[in-house]
């Protein structure tokens, strides 16, 4: 059966049984643009940014949906962004300078990550970014000594630890103690760091945030950080802190295959805002503004990698190893995080699948594996597979391992394509080499 769920928004199946995304056929684009190739659906990326307003707002007016920039930006998609009414969360300097040169209100950018350079937050500073998410104390002097030289106040936010396990994959969970990012409510550190910051005279604390991991299939979870980070906040009222933003993070997860469920965008919105009212209610608290910062949950499901089949080695009685044109240096998921897909051959959708099949990396590495013991239609070179829900942390965490060209992105929208990130050159591979 077809795992539609897991496709962008526009997929179709045509007469002949080829892969339809956007109202582009995925030969056709694969033809065109080369393999490996990504390619973007518009309409689901609106689509997922419009939800996400939508169901946050209507429960929770003024909320402020700033998407992840890590799952994957560059200058087409913070256009998208911006003319959707989103703002941005990016953690270096390299995606604070894709939002300028998109021409994205900075003043809609929150600038996360728990160990900015001085270089990265002076240009933050020069470039009137609208918050810096503190994370360290390092920081928290660093930014001050920072904003005095520019004779400024720098808006901040505080991240804090609320020590919750999110029941994600170790490398991706972290709201637990152990965690190399934010201040560890229960050793102590967040309320020195709120103290510090309400202090620093040339930092205005303006709110709370934590992120508690991804992706989170669990709702529980969203409600016990925010009851207890709305708490821990409570107990500063006195000192001078006013809750003005507060921020559960995103995290927010997607199906990569068809047998997952992850909630609703309107459940994760009934849970958080439903707790942040409840409890702020009790605390005879104002409500805060309310950020939220999907990444994943946006750009992931609109995407779509397209490979070329090329050697078939068949070990009998062991295994079938189907290499592809791509592998761990477009996808290192697979490799990492030990990450599932679903994979269809584009051009034989309606075909039965009757032979299983590991579908293997051009890098030469053993564990350059996209996919392992998967049933297709039977695979000839030549042919061309399609892995879903490849929008996010694909291209992002892209390299060139073995010196080979990162590939190009294409948006498809109404049966017209573009590209918006072309394939990498051998030139590009030697452009910043020094003979």
């Amino acid at each position: 059966m077809f795992p539609q769920n897991v496709f962008p928004d526009t997929t179709a199946v045509d007469a002949a049984g080829g892969l339809v995304i956007g109202g582009c056929r995925a030969l056709a684009l694969a033809e065109e643009y080369g393999t490996p190739v990504y390619v973007l659906d518009e309409a689901t990326l609106r689509n997922r940014c419009r939800s996400y307003r939508a169901e946050f707002e209507r429960r929770c007016p003024g909320t402020r949906t700033l998407y992840a920039s890590k799952a994957y930006i560059n200058p087409a998609l913070a256009q998208i962004f911006a003319e959707e009414g989103l703002g941005l969360d990016v953690v270096s300097g390299g995606e604070l300078a894709v939002a300028a040169a998109a021409g994205f209100p900075l003043e809609q950018v929150y600038f996360h990550g728990n160990n900015k350079t001085p270089d990265e937050l002076a240009y933050a500073v020069a470039q009137g970014i609208g918050r810096v998410v503190v994370d360290s104390f390092h920081e928290l002097a660093l930014l001050n000594r920072i904003a005095a030289d520019a004779g400024q106040t720098q808006d901040i936010l505080i991240r804090v630890s609320p020590g919750i396990d999110p029941h994600t994959h170790a490398y991706t969970t972290t709201g637990i103690i152990d965690s190399k990012f934010g201040f560890s409510i229960q050793t102590g550190d967040a309320a020195a760091a709120i103290r510090q910051a309400l202090a620093a005279p040339h930092l205005n604390l303006r709110g709370l945030h934590f992120h508690l991991g991804s992706p989170i299939f669990e709702l529980e979870p969203y409600a016990a950080a925010t009851d207890l980070v709305l708490r821990f906040a409570a107990g500063f009222r006195e000192e001078g802190l006013d809750l003005q933003e507060f921020s559960p993070g995103g995290g927010f997860a997607i199906a990569y295959t068809q047998d997952q469920e992850p909630p609703a965008i309107a459940d994760y919105a009934e849970t958080i805002v439903g707790t942040l009212q409840a409890t702020c209610d009790e605390l005879g608290m104002a409500l805060p503004t309310l950020l939220i910062e999907p990444g994943r949950s946006i750009v992931g499901p609109a995407g779509v990698a397209l490979y070329r089949i090329g050697a078939i080695k068949d070990i009998p009685g062991v295994r079938k190893y189907v290499s592809v044109d791509g592998g761990m240096g477009d996808n290192i998921r697979p490799a990492l995080y030990q990450a599932t897909y679903e994979v269809v051959s584009a051009g034989k959708v309606n075909r039965a699948a009757t032979e299983k099949v590991t579908i293997a990396g051009k890098y030469c590495e053993s564990g350059d594996v996209l996919a392992s013991d998967i049933m297709l239609p039977e695979a000839e070179p030549g042919d061309i597979i399609a892995i879903p829900a490849a929008g996010a942390y694909c291209p992002s965490m892209a390299s060139n391992y073995n010196l080979n060209p990162r590939p190009p992105i294409v948006l498809v929208k109404e049966g017209r394509s573009r590209l918006i990130r072309r394939r990498e050159s051998y030139a590009d591979l030697m452009l910043c080499d020094v003979p």
